[in-house]
């Protein structure tokens, strides 16, 4: 049983910071998801999947998966960086 320790990151289409700040403990699939012969749907029979588990900060995340004896990986946030451009520059 193994994890996924990561921050939120903001969406393309947003131009807010809200929710941004949250970190998420996800389970990794422990099996495949195959189609349903009736529907054709792709599930498996791992409930751990649909759990994601929000936590106020990394040090909160790694402590839960450690008190549950769950190995873990934290992905680091990539740096934010900042296009800054006047203006007038779409006119050259």
């Amino acid at each position: 049983m193994s994890a996924r320790i990561y921050q939120v990151q903001k969406n393309a289409l947003q131009s807010g910071k809200a929710l941004t700040h949250k970190w998420v403990l996800e389970h990794a699939p422990a099996e495949a998801k195959q189609a349903d012969p009736l529907t054709g749907w792709a599930g498996s029979g791992d409930t751990r999947q649909q759990v994601k588990l929000n936590f106020p900060s990394e040090a909160a995340a790694k402590a839960y998966a450690e008190k549950q004896g769950i190995a873990y990986t934290v992905i680091a946030t990539p740096p934010k960086t900042l296009k800054l451009q006047a203006y007038a520059d779409n006119f050259r």
